[in-house]
Parts: structure tokens; sequence; C-alpha cells
């Protein structure tokens, strides 16, 4: 009766941390070798389409043939949701790749959103070389 006890106690102790990390979002982008390459947006609009604070974006796991770089940014739009227009802070997330690299890179980012969500993506870059179209 212990040992079932103790199995269950761990069980329930990995689907807490599954629940803690939040989901796991597998995407993908494409671009020119050595050029950025948009790979994630981020912003947080309320119901009222104005900004709420904005997520914590951590590279976990680090591209092996280029760099990740996100940048504050004014993103504007019309149409989001109710909202007809809108200008909001957010953050945008590139890739680029070492110049002449062709193929396929994986970055890994955790973004914590300001409700406690937390969310893990995968994100698989297709690099085209300068001779190649994509």
């Amino acid at each position: 009766m212990r040992r079932q006890l103790i199995v269950l106690i761990a069980i329930i102790g990995l689907s807490a941390s599954a629940i803690a990390q939040g989901r796991t979002v597998e995407r993908r982008a494409k671009g020119p070798s050595g050029a950025n390459i948009r790979i994630g947006m981020y912003i947080n609009v309320r119901p009222d389409c104005t900004s709420g604070p904005l997520p914590t974006i951590r590279l976990v796991g680090a591209p092996e043939n280029g760099k990740v770089n996100v940048k504050r940014v004014n993103v504007r739009a019309t149409n989001y949701r109710q909202c007809l227009a809108l200008n909001v802070p957010g953050y945008i997330a590139f890739y680029r790749s070492r110049p002449g690299f062709s193929g396929t890179d994986l970055v890994t980012l955790e973004i914590k959103f300001p409700n406690g969500r937390t969310e893990v993506q995968k994100i698989t870059v297709k690099v085209a070389g300068a001779d190649s179209s994509i």
C-alpha cells in the first residue's frame, strides 16, 4: 500500500509539473540566409483595446547556426479582435543565421504571460542560401 501511495504521489507530481510548464507549440518560419527572419510577435491587448503587461521571453534552446534577437516595438493594427485600430507596445523575435548557412535550424523560446500561463515555443526555421529559393 505504501509503495502504491509513493507511485501515486510521483505521478501527481509529474502532472502538476506538466501543468505548471504550460503547453508546447510548434511553429515554422523561413527566410534567406544572413537576414532577419521574424519568428514571433508578442503583445498583450486588453478588452478595452489598451496594452497590458508584456510577456517575459526566455531563450531555452539556442539555434546551432544563428542567433535570436528580441526587439521592443510599437505594433499598429486594425481589426484585431474587437479593436478597430490600436497602437500598443510589443516584442518581435528575430532569427538570423550565420552568413552562408542554408538548411534547418531550431529555436526554443519560453513565453511567460502576465496571467501566469507559460508556453514553450519550438520554432523550426528553414533558411535558404543566396542561390536557392525558399
